[in-house]
């Protein structure tokens, strides 16, 4: 008994038709080849799993009443070979691309006008230290690219490691002297060390500049509309993430030449290096050294060992530096315990603790995950199979284009932690509150974040780095990690941040930005013609 498969649809080159039958199936099919000719193959399938194919070199043209079905067959460099997609689909799916996309560019001017609108009827935060509001939004847009050259520049320094910095020392003098700053012994680590503490402050600042003062409505809408955008920081959320992180972060993968090629970026290199090496955040050493102790894994150094002065030096800085990251955590949990912190109203100071050490390590979770990554990425699959939930998250982050989701995904959700810690570290009491019973002066400085960003960049950052650096297998064999990347892949299909590829688009026009590739060979060929 035979049954036959059919559909009609001539408007398409590629058709097929299958046929049934009790012990066998035949299909055939008829596709276009490079020539613009048709090609017809014909392949059967007998019961015994056996398969012949027959291909008739050519067929000149379609015929309409021989063929039966047709099927749209896409490029092979978009889909590859096995992948077929209706013409159909291929609409829909571009379709709902567009709707992300003026979507989120629709969100993103609505949250921008939010945040100025709070910040020019002194509804803000800057109101607060009688900051005028003009004075206030450059402040804040300063901020806005400050974070955004920072959060692009790493990317940009690391990618520039391998290539010879000779090739661009007379095109890019200032990519030039960043790179060669850093390549510096073990520059490279401290640089990310205080890096990922400039991030964190400028976050800190960012929010206490222009988050929205407690019932603000600069444009007289429904209060549940300011209540999702401006009590709970979307809107804040929202431009910093897209505008100061995301956009960057696209063009300087592609552009790293260009993009650090300027003063903002050197002065941002020397403050990272400084920030390092102050000793302010010398305690999360202290992790690192505890770690290698403890898996025998020997600490790498491009830098000879310490004579007897800087060891001293080295370990006074990590005392000093893990003294004060004790006391700052003294500071924050106070505030906390006296509810005089940015919490929200009406949680207890018991859960006000639980939700500040959560978020954080959640923060650090992601941040470390990235880390893991990139270090399990090239491992082989047989010795990770012998770790089962570690192979299992690997193998749903490393799927089709899953990583680069995830990367963007993550980056969303670190950032919105970083805010909402920003928000519950912020000392915000009555008058005459003081912590501690310090001085005014000494309160007002406690008041600036500053205690709470030093909090957050050791435990929910950089700690959770050092111990997926050393062990990262064992980090991602965490089965929380799983959660954490399907959720981070279904923000990412949200296109909520979609509006961040074209804002990159616009910027590298204004900017002139070329691909690294473009100078690079520029360079070849001139010393080949040389």
């Amino acid at each position: 008994m035979k049954k036959m498969e059919e559909k009609m649809d001539f408007n398409d080159v590629e058709m097929s038709l299958t046929e049934h039958s009790n012990h066998s199936e035949r299909e055939v099919s008829v596709i276009k080849n490079d020539d613009d000719l048709l090609v017809k193959t014909e392949r059967t399938f007998d019961s015994n799993a056996s398969e012949t194919e027959l291909t008739d070199p050519i067929i000149a043209k379609k015929d309409e009443e021989d063929v039966k079905v047709a099927i749209k067959l896409s490029t092979v460099e978009e889909y590859g070979t096995n992948n077929r997609k209706p013409k159909d689909f291929i609409l829909f799916a571009g379709v709902i691309e567009a709707f992300k996309y003026i979507f989120s560019f629709v969100l993103l001017a609505f949250c921008i006008a939010m945040v100025m609108g709070c910040i020019f009827t002194r509804q803000s935060a800057a109101a607060h230290y009688n900051i005028h509001p003009i004075a206030a939004a450059f402040l804040f847009w300063f901020l806005i690219c400050w974070l955004a050259m920072i959060e692009g520049g790493q990317g940009c320094i690391v990618g520039l490691q391998p290539i010879d910095p000779e090739k661009y020392s007379h095109s890019h003098q200032k990519t030039h002297e960043n790179v060669e700053l850093v390549r510096i012994g073990d520059n490279m680590d401290r640089f990310i060390i205080g890096r990922q503490f400039l991030v964190v402050l400028v976050i800190f600042l960012i929010n206490a500049c222009g988050s929205a003062s407690p019932g603000a409505d600069p444009f007289g809408l429904p209060k549940i509309w300011n209540d999702i955008f401006l009590e709970n920081g979307i809107a804040m959320m929202m431009t910093t993430i897209v505008i100061g992180q995301l956009t960057s972060q696209v063009n300087a993968a592609v552009c790293m030449l260009d993009f650090i090629n300027n003063y903002l970026m050197l002065f941002t290199t020397y403050l990272s290096l400084g920030v390092e090496y102050s000793g302010l955040l010398h305690s999360v050493y202290l992790v690192q050294i505890g770690f290698s102790k403890i898996t025998g894994m020997t600490i790498e150094s491009n830098e000879p060992p310490r004579n007897a002065f800087m060891q001293c030096f080295f370990w006074m800085q990590v005392m000093a530096s893990t003294t004060l990251l004790g006391y700052c955590l003294a500071v924050t949990l106070q505030a906390l315990i006296d509810g005089n912190s940015g919490m929200w109203d009406g949680v207890p100071s018991w859960a006000s603790m639980i939700i500040f050490f959560v978020l954080m390590c959640f923060a650090g979770l992601m941040d470390g995950m990235q880390i893991a990554a990139f270090a399990l990425l090239n491992i082989p699959e047989e010795e990770l199979r012998h770790h089962p939930v570690a192979y299992t998250n690997c193998q749903l982050m490393f799927s089709g284009q899953n990583l680069q989701s995830f990367l963007i995904g993550r980056q969303v959700f670190v950032a919105a932690l970083i805010f909402i810690v920003a928000r519950i570290a912020a000392i915000s009491g009555p008058d005459g509150y003081t912590i501690f019973g310090s001085s005014d002066y000494i309160q007002g400085f406690y008041n600036t974040g500053l205690l709470g960003s030093i909090v957050l960049t050791n435990f929910g950052s950089l700690m959770w780095r050092i111990v997926a650096s050393n062990v990262p297998v064992a980090f991602m064999s965490n089965p929380v990690v799983y959660i954490i990347i399907r959720v981070c892949l279904l923000f990412e299909g949200t296109g909520i941040c979609s509006a961040s590829w074209g804002l990159a688009r616009i910027h590298k026009a204004i900017a002139g930005y070329k691909p690294d590739g473009f100078y690079l060979e520029k360079e070849e060929e001139e010393e080949e013609g040389g």
